[in-house]
């Protein structure tokens, strides 16, 4: 078995716009150009950049959520991309989302049982003894209590909430979570828990993670490798180590010198 869980090989990502005028030809937006990386198994890969230069759109490429224009996303040796809706189901298994929002990720009208069990009911088919043992089971891995499947969302904080989402990804015991500002809406001394929390779970249960992510610190604490991402296009990558401390690329410098407090600073 390959030491590769996933691999971004050469992928662009165009979208067409509305037309300016009746008789006008599409504008054409490249959200990503020619963009590849390998990420190996139990490792954590960060995508930073501004708003804009694509890194969303790469999380949805990754999640199957959308198809690349050119280019392949491989997922522990299978082409994403090229995948019927059966395979692609049995596929999904393998990989699971934490997004930016704990307050807009869960649904208020649902208990926690029912959020966190649905990939779980969704992708295997799980009887509902089950969905609650394992939901159960997800649950205390986040440090959470068995009682609280039976609560909604409301009655949990803003980092309570995060880590029901990441309970809710990690039921389907995945390969890799692909954590999109998994931190960003929450409180600082709310964000290290979370963070802390995430690392222990990639040292106990071997998830391997991708990041994205505007924060630079919450990169560099927490990932071994660090892809710059700028208009659609790789413009450095290395280890945080290095490409933090002595970066090489103009936009990577101007990244580091907007960091508040001088958190990192550029020699």
């Amino acid at each position: 078995m390959s030491d590769a869980l996933l691999e971004v090989i050469d992928v662009h990502r165009q979208y067409r716009l509305p037309r300016e005028s009746l008789f006008g030809a599409r504008p054409v937006v490249q959200a990503l150009a020619g963009v590849g990386f390998t990420l190996q198994r139990g490792r954590s890969l960060g995508i930073v950049g501004e708003s804009g230069s694509g890194k969303s759109t790469l999380a949805r490429l990754v999640m199957a959520l959308e198809p690349p224009s050119a280019g392949q996303v491989r997922f522990d040796g299978q082409d994403l991309h090229a995948l019927d809706a059966a395979a692609l189901r049995r596929a999904r298994a393998g990989f699971q989302m934490v997004f930016q929002d704990p307050y807009g990720s869960l649904d208020p009208r649902r208990k926690v049982l029912q959020t966190v069990s649905e990939p779980l009911a969704v992708l295997h088919g799980a009887s509902v003894a089950e969905q609650r043992e394992r939901a159960a089971e997800a649950l205390d891995a986040v440090g959470l209590r068995s009682a609280d499947l039976d609560k909604y969302p409301h009655e949990f904080s803003g980092g309570q909430r995060q880590r029901i989402a990441i309970a809710r990804a990690l039921i389907t015991r995945p390969k890799l979570i692909v954590a999109d500002e998994p931190v960003s809406a929450l409180d600082v001394s709310v964000q290290a828990q979370v963070l802390n929390l995430m690392q222990d779970l990639q040292d106990r249960f071997g998830v391997t993670y991708l990041f994205i992510s505007h924060d630079l610190a919450v990169v560099d604490l927490v990932c071994d490798e660090v892809i710059v991402l700028q208009q659609g296009r790789i413009v450095e990558q290395g280890s945080p180590d290095r490409l933090f401390r002595d970066p090489q690329h103009p936009y990577t410098r101007r990244l580091l010198a907007a960091v508040p407090g001088g958190m990192l600073q550029v020699p």
